[in-house]
């Protein structure tokens, strides 16, 4: 089933090459959002946003920035179908710990290892205890959950894909026997429709290379 469209007066200013940009756009996609998504920063941006920064979404009157998932919680109460938070309080919470575990111990790793900031070191040292993260995550996933939280695609794999696609920009290789789940679940989310369709041209190219 292709994607589909819905009207909307809206914009994305993204950062193309940018996992926070692109958990967004995974989410105006799977929402079938009809989004003009501008993949740089205009120079007029901080007469939207005071701090000038990427991602930004405007909607109308509205404008976000600073944080993505106010921006995803937004666009899943904007657009309600398909839900990207589960039904029952439990399970919405359960769902966003997860995103709040992965900001706070994956994607420090994640931005050192991609800044082009960092120091050897640091990158060496950021690469070894992510890719330790990951092996610890893959071992609890099984196919019985196709998602991160069960069933049904959240915004968690909103978060977690993005990171994982890069994962050759990162220079980081997950063993298959170790990780078998895991590269099991990577095929699954790259291959939905709304996550290619997510892509710029320069998040293509992590993987063309």
């Amino acid at each position: 089933m292709g994607v589909v469209t819905r009207r909307s007066s809206m914009t994305f200013y993204s950062d193309g090459t940018d996992h926070y940009s692109h958990r967004v756009r995974i989410v105006l996609a799977e929402k079938g959002v009809s989004v003009d998504v501008i993949n740089n920063r205009p120079d007029d941006l901080a007469d939207l946003n005071p701090f000038n920064s990427l991602p930004t979404l405007v909607d109308r009157d509205l404008t976000l920035y600073l944080d993505t998932m106010i921006m995803m919680e937004y666009l899943d109460e904007r657009f309600p179908h398909p839900p990207l938070l589960p039904v029952y309080p439990v399970d919405r919470a359960k769902t966003r710990l997860f995103v709040r575990r992965a900001e706070f111990e994956w994607c420090p790793h994640v931005d050192t290892i991609l800044s082009t900031k960092s120091k050897e070191a640091a990158v060496a040292k950021s690469r070894k205890e992510f890719r330790d993260h990951l092996l610890s995550f893959s071992a609890i996933m099984t196919d019985n959950r196709p998602f991160v939280m069960g069933p049904e695609l959240s915004l968690a794999d909103c978060v977690l894909a993005p990171i994982l696609w890069r994962l050759p920009a990162m220079q980081i290789e997950l063993p298959e026997k170790q990780c078998k789940q895991m590269l099991r679940y990577m095929d699954r989310m790259f291959s939905r429709e709304a996550f290619m369709v997510s892509l710029s041209d320069s998040e293509r190219d992590m993987r063309n290379a």
